[in-house]
């Protein structure tokens, strides 16, 4: 196989759907991720502080979970209500 100097090695116009959509999941994933992470630090400091032995930390992992679940659905909702308007302006 030959490379052809002339030929674009990737083509956005063919991969845009792929990419938007790999891009949405990587946005959803980091923010669940630090979510998570941010209220675990949060937990580490006043178990360290308090002298607890990872109370605080399950707790905020906790909080995490669902503050992050929360933020991923807020998310998810804008992007499908996006998605609803560019249809419903391209119908008409």
């Amino acid at each position: 196989m030959v490379y052809k100097p002339n030929k674009p090695l990737f083509s956005y116009r063919k991969n845009s759907t792929w990419i938007e959509n790999i891009s949405i999941v990587m946005q959803l994933g980091l923010t669940m991720a630090g979510c998570i992470i941010f209220c675990f630090l949060v937990g580490h400091m006043i178990d360290a502080r308090l002298g607890s032995k990872g109370i605080f930390s399950l707790i905020f992992i906790v909080l995490g979970v669902i503050g992050g679940g929360v933020v991923v659905y807020r998310q998810i909702m804008e992007i499908l209500e996006e998605d609803k308007d560019r249809d419903s302006h391209d119908v008409g």
